[in-house]
């Protein structure tokens, strides 16, 4: 820096849409380099393993030890509560399997493409979160008469377009106090303590609801008798096509159906290569709206469609359901496509909803294959081949 900086709004800029010729940016390629996607490889597990689930970090993961660390509910209460981890453990725990998914899925497949972190398909996980249930230990402070919205804070500080804030969201409480929601205040993940990148020692896990409102490194939960105004509430994760209006909020995740790749991929274009004859087909398919009712794949781009076989699990409501089907491969380029629909008639669109933000863009997935004509497969590489791998290669 040359020192002619003089404020945040210096080096916090508004949001902006890329120009019609620009490429990723070195600032989105550092924010890639920090969050990572799911695998899609890693579709096969019921349940993602943490360090292949995907991760956002809006500002730091911040320092946090689990020895000291307090939760405070407060506001608009009648019994405010200040407890430690053991004063929370103590009490009666659930465990919901939740798929959780970024509201930036699919931005980076926008055009003209909204300057964030360049998500395409893989912002998605599943988790077994254990905790103990919101509306739970709302009941215990006694909620009061005129409390409107529930306001959690995280102990993640930063700045973002010029603001500097702790990040922070709500819930109204229809959602936040409802049983039925199973809005949780996590400790666990998949059977052990929270990972530092998912929150540890507390997060919020709110079911069908996009990433933003699952606030991690939860220190604070404040009830207040108006709706909550603040930077990540009103300003960002709204859906708006012009900068100046004040746009809709981002909830509930929209449909989404993704595919395993199927054969094996082109190192750098990911292309995916396969042979002649029956190739199975399977991917995850969700919705924060409600049960996947029907998933679709074609193998012309979205020409003609033939149904897969879907498997939902009662047991886990709030989980991606499992697909499959069996494609007939025959030589030549495919592209092959996959579209769900939920219960509530909602359908994964061909063409991609635009916003400025780049939110809750649920495109259907197009996964490029090449058959190849018949012939023996790959074969290990030779001694030599090893050799000749470039240094780093692994």
């Amino acid at each position: 820096m040359d020192g002619s900086l003089s404020g945040l709004s210096d080096i916090s800029t508004p949001g902006r849409v890329a120009g019609p010729e620009e490429g990723v940016t070195a600032q989105e390629l550092a924010l890639a380099a920090r969050n990572h996607g799911l695998p899609l490889e890693a579709l096969r597990y019921d349940v993602t393993p943490p360090g292949l689930h995907y991760v956002l970090v809006h500002y730091d993961i911040p320092a946090t030890e689990a020895d000291g660390w307090r939760l405070t509910v407060g506001g608009r209460v009648l019994r405010p509560l200040d407890l430690d981890l053991a004063a929370l453990r103590a009490r009666p725990a659930v465990t919901r399997r939740v798929t959780l998914e970024c509201a930036g899925n699919g931005r980076a497949r926008l055009t003209p493409r909204p300057v964030s972190q360049p998500w395409l398909v893989e912002a998605v996980g599943t988790a077994d979160w254990t905790g103990v249930p919101l509306a739970a230990l709302l009941a215990e402070a006694g909620i009061a008469e005129d409390a409107a919205d529930a306001v959690f804070t995280g102990a993640d500080h930063g700045v973002e377009r010029g603001v500097e804030q702790d990040y922070r969201r709500s819930l109204p409480l229809a959602t936040a106090a409802d049983p039925a929601r199973d809005v949780l205040v996590a400790y666990a993940m998949n059977g052990a303590p929270l990972p530092p990148q998912h929150g540890s020692p507390l997060r919020l896990v709110v079911p069908g609801w996009y990433g933003m409102a699952h606030v991690k490194w939860l220190h604070d939960i404040t009830l207040t008798d108006t709706p909550y105004t603040g930077f990540q509430q009103s300003v960002a994760y709204r859906l708006r096509q012009e900068a100046d209006e004040p746009g809709e909020p981002v909830t509930l995740i929209a449909p989404r159906a993704l595919m395993v790749p199927p054969g094996f991929p082109d190192f750098m274009s990911r292309t995916r290569v396969v042979r002649p004859g029956p190739v199975p087909l399977t991917g995850r398919a969700w919705s924060g709206h409600g049960p996947i009712a029907r998933v679709e794949v074609s193998e012309d781009g979205g020409a003609a469609w033939t149904d897969a076989e879907t498997e939902r699990d009662p047991a886990h409501p709030w989980a991606w359901s499992a697909w499959h089907t069996t494609w007939n491969a025959t030589p030549g380029l495919r592209h092959l496509t996959v579209r769900a629909t939920d219960a509530e008639g909602n359908v994964q669109p061909l063409t991609a909803p635009w916003n400025r933000g780049g939110f809750a863009n649920n495109l259907v997935q197009r996964v490029e294959v090449l058959c190849t004509p018949d012939g023996p497969a790959p074969s290990a590489p030779s001694s030599r081949d090893a050799s000749m791998t470039p240094a780093g290669g692994a």
